[in-house]
């Protein structure tokens, strides 16, 4: 275990006691927020220059689903905010050291999805949009947000491209209000609008350059985590989270069903039915947290030998995420079905695992048709073209 999950565990029910008013408010309480600030979550993947820990990837994926099996949100959180520092450890050092160099927990929101439009002016660009679902948004100063690159007539730039730009609180608003949902409500993924910022081209990143890996090695890191391909680890913490969350899920079923008795009378304990369901489920559940892990360990183990990952193996790599996400939590629903009545209660915390777990799904990242169509047709000796190279 290292040194954050240990912090975690330390203060795990303090953790797992403000879900419910996180929920409530939809968004992550301050003293949630505190908790995992304090607890260092979000600098596993900062660079040590800037008090983080450069941790293996591994570590991170383990400390989100530690997080999310207390509390989904604040496992999305963890992973959703905590892959930023990855990528601004990568981004022009001025801007580094704006974000980090008087307060090293200062925290970046996001999306990453291209809903903006940056047009280029003398010394950067004028960025203009709205943006869903920027998790842990009112926890954070800074946001990375996705723009295309505008035409300066109001259209697209052709041939399209797109940027990572990288704003400070002061030029975007938050839109309260656009946060109720059924699932994963303590995450607070507000909108996010921005009306005619300036942004210096210092604060900007090439998208094609991150997803590729052009971007890390040109910032001259040789530290093998940020060599890692952005589609094992931009997708990791949000997957990492939907497993700790149905861990979470497991955890509450059993303790529910040791002392449960069915309405017949009998023991659940001596149900082979429920049983047998608890079982398998858990065998699923732990295996969705193993290929996840080989592949960001074996993707690593490569990066550290100097070799390049393949458009295949990032694709098989995207393949087994998406799958161990969905494999997961279809196990998660084998258990809440034979939970009994009570599961359904908002004053237990099962359904709101089970709501969480669902909404996790939700994501891009989770998207199965496109990654399964574009790994099978590589192995096939084909070349997938379009978005089915997106994400990968």
């Amino acid at each position: 275990m290292g040194q954050v999950l240990d912090r975690i565990d330390g203060v795990a029910e303090e953790i797992r006691g403000q879900a419910v008013q996180s929920e409530a408010d939809c968004r992550l309480t301050d003293t949630a927020a505190a908790l995992l600030r304090d607890s260092g979550a979000i600098r596993l993947l900062q660079p040590k220059l800037y008090g983080g820990y450069e941790v293996h990837p591994r570590e991170f994926a383990e400390t989100v689903m530690g997080v999310a099996a207390l509390d989904g949100a604040s496992g999305w959180v963890t992973g959703i905010v905590g892959v930023h520092p990855w990528e601004l450890a990568f981004a022009d050092p001025q801007v580094q050291e704006e974000i980090w160099g008087e307060d090293n927990d200062t925290w970046m929101a996001s999306p990453y999805a291209p809903m903006g439009v940056a047009t280029p002016v003398d010394g950067g660009y004028v960025l203009k949009g709205r943006w869903s679902f920027s998790s842990g948004t009112d926890h954070c100063q800074w946001a990375f947000l996705g723009a295309m690159v505008g035409d300066g007539e109001g259209g697209i730039a052709m041939p399209p491209s797109s940027l990572h730009v990288i704003l400070p609180r002061t030029d975007y608003q938050i839109v309260e209000d656009t946060w109720d949902v059924i699932g994963l409500r303590g995450t607070g993924s507000k909108d996010l609008i921005v009306d005619g910022a300036f942004v210096p081209g210092y604060r900007t990143l090439n998208a094609s350059k991150v997803m590729d890996g052009r971007a890390q090695k040109e910032a001259g890191r040789p530290e093998p985590v940020y060599n890692m391909p952005y589609s094992c680890m931009f997708p990791l913490g949000i997957t990492a989270a939907v497993i700790g969350i149905t861990e979470g899920a497991l955890a509450c079923h059993i303790a529910v069903q040791k002392d449960r008795v069915a309405i017949t009378g009998q023991k659940i304990k001596e149900d082979p039915y429920v049983l047998s369901a608890i079982g398998e489920s858990a065998a699923e559940i732990n295996a969705s947290r193993v290929s996840l892990i080989e592949t960001a360990d074996r993707f690593y183990d490569k990066v550290d030998a100097g070799k390049e990952i393949t458009f295949e193996e990032r694709a098989i790599g995207r393949r087994t995420q998406i799958a161990a996400a969905w494999r997961a939590v279809r196990a998660v629903d084998e258990i809440f079905a034979r939970a009994g009545g009570g599961a359904l209660h908002y004053k237990t915390p099962m359904q709101r695992f089970w709501r969480d777990a669902h909404a996790g799904l939700a994501h891009a990242v989770h998207v199965p048709g496109p990654t399964n169509h574009a790994s099978a047709l590589t192995q096939l000796g084909g070349e997938p073209q379009g978005m089915m190279r997106a994400m990968i």
